[in-house]
């Protein structure tokens, strides 16, 4: 399964564009920068950056570049590049319907099994194409069950609320071989004045999920008591949500979004409610299993193209997404199931081939939302480096967040003219970072890497000492 033909075609640009042997620094010093570490109280020696020549790999300045350090989200950019080398920009994921049984005028006597391909974007939009598609089919009555085959990866069973005791917050939700919308539910809350009571309206709306409505409606001013809803997530399975407290009713809608149920009863639960809805009709029940040998094909949903995925997962920061593409790329280079250890296999061979020295980096999961990745600003500006030289270097670039303008940096670095400042952003507690690429006064390119590890960085002290780096990059001569 693994893409042979072109990784071998690729060998021959990579002799060429091989990383330089070593970097020789010009010995440049941006005193800006050590300034705002004094200023924001962060010690040097919490604080590694590196800037290299995009285009020869000349080190222009460098702080602390070869100590590992956490790098939080800006693990990004390796788990993305590496994705895009190994698999290609047009790789797709496929989900597949199945059905046991015949249909006839429409009925399937038989079960319809909806089987993951590890698609990292199923929005809730693109399920119910999905749905779609199977109507339009002629399927339009199913006798027996939906079945779930999520057999594509093979993950342990972890706990995720174990990294920062919040498992109901997407960004920890794990992956799954039939992931649909997140596994998110958004709810909104309002005092209905016409009808005199409080609503809450789920989108979706699993018809597995049980909303119990507590919430009391109030005539008074929106204050104290009268503007308190609480919310619990109750139940081992996530299925149960309790809403209590007061609303007034001149208080505005409130909006809350968690991660519910299971990935195999999300799925069914938001099928059937999308199905429903569809003119559909279904009274089976969810069974969780393989499709077996007997399944015959009934049709395909082709997912976006994995340059898109690339650019919505750094764009947005999406860890689910980042873990789903180091899944597929040992899924692809090993065959199912899709497991982290293969992943983390298949990104090492891609690093050895490259000649990009990754040492013991170990990828955890391929998101940076851990505590035992560490990386070197040297080891990523590496990658980044081998990035601006690809065949891919379009895709990959254009998927960085655009200072000013959009993804996690649409709000800083406003004032930098369009397209000079191109940095994957990271963030977790004690760890601030930025990753990519910056263009100078000198119209020429520079890989930018920069890692505060510090208590500070909590408050926001990582940020300045980001900006000072870049702002002393735009202005090289």
């Amino acid at each position: 399964m693994f893409a042979a033909a072109m990784l071998c075609g690729a060998l021959s640009w990579r002799t060429a564009n091989a990383l330089p042997a070593s970097f020789e620094s010009d010995g440049s010093t941006p005193a800006e920068v050590f300034e705002t570490m004094s200023a924001q109280r962060v010690p040097a020696a919490a604080v590694s950056f590196i800037v290299l020549d995009a285009a020869t790999g000349r080190v222009v300045a460098s702080h602390e570049a070869d100590t590992p350090r956490s790098p939080a989200s800006t693990l990004k950019v390796l788990t993305t590049f590496a994705s895009l080398e190994t698999l290609g920009p047009n790789y797709t994921w496929h989900t597949r319907a199945l059905i046991r049984g015949e249909i006839d005028d429409g009925v399937l006597d038989g079960d319809l099994i909806l089987k993951g391909g590890g698609d990292p974007y199923m929005t809730l939009e693109r399920w119910w194409g999905f749905a779609r598609m199977l109507r339009n089919r002629g399927l339009g009555t199913i006798h027996g069950d939906i079945v779930i085959d999520d057999t594509d990866f093979s993950l342990p069973n972890v706990d995720p609320g174990a990294f920062d005791g919040r498992p109901n917050r997407s960004y920890n939700v794990p992956p799954d071989g039939l992931m649909v919308n997140f596994q998110s539910v958004d709810f909104t809350v309002f005092a209905n004045a016409g009808a005199r009571r409080v609503e809450i309206i789920a989108d979706p709306s699993p018809v597995n999920l049980k909303i119990e409505n507590h919430v009391r409606y109030a005539d008074g001013r929106c204050s104290g008591a009268a503007r308190r809803v609480e919310f619990e997530v109750a139940g081992e399975d996530w299925d149960r949500v309790v809403f209590s407290g007061t609303l007034s009713r001149h208080c505005a809608a409130r909006s809350i979004s968690r991660v519910l149920l299971k990935p195999a009863p999300y799925a069914y639960g938001t099928f059937v409610a999308l199905w429903h809805e569809l003119g559909g009709e279904f009274s089976g029940k969810l069974r969780i299993e393989a499709a077996g040998a007997g399944a015959q094909p009934f049709a395909t949903y082709d997912s976006l193209t994995l340059a898109e995925v690339v650019r919505l997962t750094n764009k947005f920061s999406n860890n689910l997404m980042a873990r789903h593409l180091l899944l597929t790329m040992g899924l692809e280079r090993f065959g199912i199931p899709g497991t982290m250890e293969k992943g983390a296999t298949s990104v090492a061979e891609w690093s050895r081939s490259r000649g990009i020295d990754l040492g013991d980096v170990d990828l955890d999961n391929g998101s940076g939302l851990s505590r035992t990745t560490h990386i070197s600003v040297r080891t990523l500006a590496n990658v980044l480096y081998a990035a601006y030289h690809s065949p891919y270097a379009p895709e990959f670039i254009s998927s960085l967040p655009l200072g000013g303008f959009d993804g996690t940096l649409r709000t800083r670095f406003k004032g930098t003219a369009g397209g000079t400042v191109r940095l994957k952003t990271g963030h977790l507690d004690g760890v601030s970072g930025v990753a990519g690429y910056v263009t100078g006064a000198n119209a020429r390119r520079y890989v930018v890497v920069c890692l505060v590890n510090h208590a500070r960085a909590d408050y926001g002290a990582g940020e300045p000492i980001h900006a000072a780096l870049v702002q002393w990059v735009l202005d090289h001569p």
